[in-house]
């Protein structure tokens, strides 16, 4: 192959500031230089610029290269050049067009080992690592770590021959870690979502409303031991729901009030809530449990829409029975199809949020399906899990950063 032209990566670093890139191209500028590549990143005031350069055939590269010491040298900075082979290069064009990933990693506190195991995993399934950023806010030394929010997103490229087999062992690497790994395809429907569902009982509050009101009809145990095996997948949702509705038979429906009042509001969704509807976004709850409760929310937390279970109450009393179709799983699902088709969305810019079995079949049609601090068998069976930070932790997986919102 003959030479025309010269490829030049330039690699300069040292002490952030004004100007330094406009000082640096200012240089190539006089030469003609053509910018095929450029990058750079800034960490605790500390700038690394990398520029791939194209300098044409009547400039000799030394001149270049003079100028550019000259001006690294007025700028305090270190400078470093690597001559790029034609070959070289055009096996680097080849590359564009394959698949892109992007890992999230989400934990109170983020450690060097924890880097250095997800980076394993991606470098075993031989995806290289494009771009490395952080998302989350600079965090103070003396900050409560369970106060914390840590974020770190990758940019991956390559094709993992076992997709599946990828997910588990980011599955297993963050269980070992107590941290959150998410991995999902880099493509225009990420930053395009536009409807985002939630599950209600332990999702978007931190109890389930059904043991609630079984504590206050005197029998909490037994409802709460039919809740768990439910949200487990043990039992069919409609039997369950069923057998723990007739215990609630007789119970006084002015408790419903004062329950509501004071159901604890799962940590981050407040700021979820109040930045997606700032960006656009449409909220629903696909809820089990009841429209009483989930309405109660809706006013509180600013949701657009609403679908549950309506509570039966005769002369004040809970009948033991709901009033319409029970909102199971499937009809979740079939929900946050209605709701797409409504907005006029895909499916893929839909996000479903759920903790227990009967959200399974709504995560698995949703463009991104998330288990919220879910059940063994939930998280196992979703694409993404959060389990380790609040509600907000999402907005990292749409991949925006603290300082955007």
């Amino acid at each position: 192959m003959t030479t025309t032209h010269e490829l030049l990566l330039i690699t300069l670093s040292g002490e952030d500031r004004p100007g330094v890139t406009s000082t640096i191209t200012a240089v190539l500028a006089n030469y003609g230089a053509a910018i095929l590549d450029i990058g750079q990143a800034v960490i605790h005031d500390t700038l690394t610029l990398g520029i791939l350069v194209e300098i044409p055939s009547e400039y000799e590269s030394s001149p270049v290269l003079k100028d550019l010491l000259f001006c690294a040298h007025k700028l305090d900075m270190q400078v470093r050049f690597q001559p790029i082979t034609e070959d070289s290069y055009q096996e680097w064009v080849s590359h564009q067009g394959k698949a892109r990933h992007i890992v999230t990693l989400l934990a109170r506190k983020i450690t060097s080992r924890q880097i250095a195991e997800v980076t394993a995993v991606a470098a075993r399934h031989r995806l290289n690592i494009d771009n490395i950023s952080r998302l989350s806010g600079r965090i103070p030394l003396d900050t409560l770590e369970k106060q914390n929010k840590a974020c770190v997103e990758f940019s991956v490229r390559g094709d993992s021959a076992d997709l599946a087999k990828l997910r588990a062992e980011f599955m297993e690497l963050a269980t070992g870690l107590d941290i959150d790994i998410a991995i999902q395809e880099d493509n225009v429907y990420r930053r395009n979502r536009r409807l985002v569902c939630f599950d209600m009982d332990s999702t978007l509050v931190e109890a389930e409303v059904i043991d609630e009101l079984a504590k206050a009809a005197g029998v909490g145990d037994q409802v709460a031991a039919i809740t768990e095996q439910a949200m487990a997948g043990e039992l069919d949702f409609n039997q369950s729901f069923s057998r723990r509705m007739a215990l609630l038979k007789g119970l006084d429906a002015k408790v419903l009030e004062s329950i509501a009042a004071q159901l604890p509001i799962t940590e981050g969704a407040e700021r979820l809530i109040s930045t997606l509807r700032k960006l656009g976004y449409k909220t629903a709850i696909l809820s089990g449990g009841f429209t009483y409760f989930a309405k109660h929310l809706q006013q509180k937390l600013g949701i657009d829409y609403v679908y549950a279970n309506e509570l039966e109450v005769v002369d004040g009393k809970v009948t033991g029975k709901v009033v319409g179709e029970v909102v199971n799983g499937q009809k979740k699902a079939e929900l946050l199809k209605q709701l797409a088709r409504q907005e006029n969305i895909l499916l893929e810019q839909v996000i479903a949020v759920g903790d227990g079995a009967n959200d399974l079949p709504m995560l698995s049609i949703a463009g991104l399906g998330i288990a919220y601090r879910a059940k063994p068998l939930v998280k196992a069976s979703a694409e993404h899990s959060i389990s380790n930070l609040g509600l907000d932790a999402i907005l990292y997986l749409l991949g925006f950063r603290d300082r955007d919102n």
